[in-house]
């Protein structure tokens, strides 16, 4: 199993960024996708038409919220912690990706930088632009 530990800037505020990771609207616009989520402790989501899963282990409005990511069988969870800090240019997006299966590392960093993160700071970016 591997980690991944980054930290994103995100031209909103926590609350806004919490709420675009947390309400279903909001995720379908900056993901251009079909989103199941419910968000509450043991609330189940689906992102990208299922290519992320997993269900809501704890949420902090507007400071953290902590998932667990499914892989099919493994023996520890893979656990993502979002962190959001107040930033001079918005917000301070932490993610800590724990227990990653090792075959699967490269395309979760890869989706981690290319499609979810890029995504979410494009929605805002292009907020601006309007």
């Amino acid at each position: 199993m591997k980690d991944f530990k980054k930290y994103y800037i995100v031209a909103a505020t926590p609350d806004e960024v919490y709420l675009a990771l947390t309400t279903e609207t909001t995720i379908r616009l900056w993901t251009g996708d079909f989103v199941q989520i419910d968000p509450k402790p043991e609330g189940e989501f689906s992102f990208w038409d299922g290519a992320i899963t997993g269900k809501f282990i704890s949420l902090d409005p507007g400071q953290k919220i902590v998932q667990e990511w499914y892989f099919g069988e493994q023996e520890q969870p893979s656990i993502v912690t979002m962190k959001l800090h107040a930033h001079k240019k918005g917000t301070s997006f932490e993610v800590q990706h724990v227990n990653i299966p090792e075959e699967a590392y490269d395309e979760i960093v890869e989706g981690w930088n290319d499609v979810y993160m890029q995504s979410l700071i494009e929605f805002y970016d292009d907020e601006d632009a309007i």
